[in-house]
């Protein structure tokens, strides 16, 4: 059946109807197109015109011009526009021109990289040059590594790479950086946080190493729609950058659907649970032959979907197997082969995390699936933009969770087709992640004093590491003098320096199945939880904390795990502070203290609590940035003891959950902690607080937007139908009680009085 059928079908079915509070459809559109630029290589012209490529679409041709006359420029444009095209062209052009030219492609995943490669060398072969592309990642053999180092013509990897296995050794890269002309930054938008904060540092590093070399060469960055594109790459590069956001591809029919599940508790408030409602949308479309993608938030997620649909489909002419699952964790060669088989048509669904998301070439899916809003909306219109890459009809469908963000998403999905994207936020001079890169700095060329770095004296941090006995000052310039090599001590992504691998003992010999990052670990390999890798389940029978290994069985339960956290929140510094009406706000630099303190088990099918057991793991702390508001005493005296408990829990429920609609943030990157008497305001505090290390600029702008967030808060929690509290708002009764809604209201109106 075609989608276009199925999708009348689903128009037509009231018990899905009911439950839709949008549908739109955005109307096939035809592209715009321009002429190739006349300095274009003919031979590169007429290569890509055998592949079908007759005419340029406009974006296409504006960025390659620019790019060809040393302009830096960002390429902002929907999935599938052709982005790749503006600049493998110019580049191309360039070695075509000049056989001594380089240039170096940085995407955010290995898999991406892969990806990327495949396509240039395609249009190499075709071409019949001489023109040498690797990649250079941790998966590429050492024996290879030496050739690339010398004859690479275009060196694909990533910002970890570069950080620690290409700038440190410079030295052995003297070919690349000498005649260095281009440096791609593809899926800009993924450099946000503490992740983009690290790579505008590791470009500053990058920049300073082609100077000493004699190269400038010019940025081109691509991103996905968001609402400071020019200022995010401004950030990450410090350059001036020309933006290109006009796009000019076609596009299909789009039908975007908000599902929002049917409550199966009125009293409580309760909906059916959202991966029960997207395994049922994503089986309507399988079992119609729609090539499907569905997006699940967390990894156990996308593996309990995907038993699920494996369950749904094993009686059917393609079987259990024609869905596969797509995450972090997974080794490459599975990856490869599940690409593979969706770009051939031979995987018909895959159930996956964000790593999908990015513009890794999976062919022409049909229907999307989202398994809860994922936090912003560039990450949503991202996942959507996954179906569609063909002029024909595609489908995305939202089906909403019962958490508050996603229910205000669905409730009010005005606010979403109306607002313009989130602000990518990076703090590049962050104490913390500024020093880690200048002792990186410093161990790969020596420092001259008063020499600036990212624009800025920093004299007295390089001062500061010669008392530390890091580095040596002779005359007028500072050498690296320790003997730690820095950058393998420093991570770009997470705040633990090493993962901890999956160890499955089952068969005759161990073998890795999986790995997960050691602050996830608590929660995720602690001994008795059960691990879901490809829909096959593992118990954790040992953990070795100090070796970062858990070693697991294969086991056949019906039931995973789910780790609960004990979180503490100490202020060490209060940067500002101020009176709001009837409430303070402030932010600052915390300590967060976090224990991993019992597992419950959950039924699989009905997601039933059917047991626990305790999680006895050392306790882990990380230094961070919060905002926090705090109610003055002559408000909370107007309340009995327990109505501030149940009010404070309710409220900060809602807030945890409204926050990612002023930050271009998931859910699960801020956290929430309230205290009915804070040791550090001595008053009831609710605290909101970066859930990433050393903190990137959330809590302060949530302190820029307070009044906006409590507004946002008061909708949310008055617009509910429920009683007296709910999943869908301040959270469930026996959580906050049965006046815990009408007490987080009462506290927001007090709050928000004029004194």
């Amino acid at each position: 059946m075609k989608l276009s059928q199925v999708l009348t079908q689903m128009q037509a079915t009231p018990k899905l109807r009911d439950h839709v509070t949008a549908w739109k459809v955005t109307p096939r559109s035809e592209g715009t197109f321009a002429d190739f630029p006349v300095s274009v290589d003919p031979r590169l012209v007429s290569v890509l015109r055998e592949r079908g490529i007759e005419r340029l679409f406009t974006h296409q041709r504006e960025a390659i011009e620019a790019v060809l006359q040393g302009e830096n420029v960002v390429v902002v444009t929907p999935t599938a526009s052709g982005k790749t095209l503006c600049y493998n062209v110019p580049i191309l052009n360039s070695l075509l021109e000049n056989s001594e030219s380089r240039a170096m492609y940085l995407f955010p995943t290995k898999a991406l990289s892969q990806d990327q490669l495949d396509e240039l060398h395609g249009l190499i072969t075709d071409l019949g040059v001489d023109i040498k592309t690797y990649t250079y990642d941790g998966d590429t053999p050492v024996n290879a590594r030496k050739a690339i180092r010398a004859a690479g013509h275009v060196v694909i990897t990533n910002p970890d790479m570069l950080h620690t296995g290409i700038l440190p050794h410079h030295t052995k890269w003297v070919k690349l950086f000498e005649n260095l002309q281009y440096v791609v930054i593809d899926e800009v938008h993924q450099y946000r946080g503490v992740f983009g904060s690290h790579l505008a540092n590791v470009i500053r590093r990058l920049k300073r190493i082609c100077q000493w070399y004699g190269a400038d060469p010019t940025f081109v960055l691509c991103s996905a729609t968001i609402a400071n594109p020019d200022e995010l790459a401004r950030r990450l590069i410090e350059e001036d950058v020309r933006l290109i956001d006009t796009d000019g591809s076609p596009k299909g029919e789009k039908h975007f659907v908000f599902y929002n599940p049917p409550v199966v508790n009125k009293e409580l408030g309760i909906r059916r649970s959202s991966v029960h409602e997207a395994r049922s949308m994503a089986r309507n479309f399988l079992l119609n032959d729609v090539q499907t993608i569905v997006f699940a938030r967390r990894r156990k997620t996308v593996e309990v979907l995907l038993s699920y649909l494996q369950e749904d489909l094993k009686g059917t002419r393609r079987g259990r197997k024609q869905v596969r699952g797509y995450r972090g964790g997974y080794l490459p060669q599975e990856r490869r082969e599940i690409e593979k088989g969706l770009r051939e048509g031979k995987v018909r669904g895959v159930v996956a995390t964000n790593a999908l998301e990015l513009g890794i070439d999976i062919g022409a899916l049909d229907a999307c699936v989202i398994t809860g809003y994922p936090g912003t909306i560039t990450s949503t219109w991202q996942q959507a933009g996954r179906a569609g890459r063909r002029a024909d009809v595609s489908c995305a469908v939202l089906v909403a969770s019962s958490s508050p963000l996603d229910q205000y998403i669905v409730t009010h999905p005005e606010y979403f087709f109306a607002q313009p994207p989130e602000h990518a936020l990076v703090n590049p001079d962050n104490l913390l992640i500024l020093l880690s890169h200048i002792k990186c700095a410093a161990f790969e060329l020596p420092f001259q004093e008063g020499e600036p770095y990212g624009g800025q004296s920093i004299d007295q941090i390089l001062q500061f590491l010669e008392e530390q006995g890091i580095l040596h000052k002779a005359g007028d310039t500072y050498h690296w003098s320790a003997d730690a090599y820095p950058a393998g001590e420093i991570s770009l992504r997470t705040a633990a320096r090493d993962n901890f691998v999956i160890i499955d003992t089952s068969g005759s010999e161990p073998r890795v199945i999986g790995e997960v990052d050691s602050f996830s670990a608590p929660t995720t390999v602690h001994e008795d939880a059960i691990y879901i890798h490809q829909g096959e389940q593992y118990q954790i029978d040992t953990l070795d904390w100090e070796g970062k290994k858990a070693y697991a069985t294969h086991v056949d339960v019906d039931y995973y795990t789910q780790a609960s956290l004990a979180v503490e929140v100490r202020v060490i510094d209060e940067f500002q502070a101020e009176r709001i009406q009837r409430c303070d706000k402030a932010h600052g630099e915390v300590l967060l203290s976090a224990l991993a303190t019992i597992y419950k088990k959950i039924k699989l099918w009905t997601h039933e609590n059917i047991g626990w057991g305790d999680v006895r793991l050392p306790e882990q702390e990380m230094q961070t940035t919060a905002y926090w508001l705090s109610f003055p005493e002559e408000l909370t005296a107007t309340f009995k003891a327990s109505d501030v408990e149940s009010g404070l829990v309710g409220l900060s429920n809602v807030l945890a959950n409204v926050a990612p609609l002023f930050l271009m943030c998931d859910p699960g990157d801020v956290g929430v902690k309230a205290e009915v008497r804070s040791p550090h305001t001595k008053k009831a505090t609710i605290f909101i607080y970066d859930r990433v290390p050393a903190g990137i600029g959330f809590a302060e702008k949530l302190y820029r937007v307070h009044g906006q967030l409590l507004h946002a808060a008061e909708q949310l929690i008055g617009d509910c139908g429920c009683p007296t509290g709910c999943p869908s708002c301040v959270g469930p009764e026996d959580e906050i009680g049965t006046r815990g809604k009408r007490n987080a209201l009462r506290l927001l109106e007090e709050a928000r009085k004029d004194n």
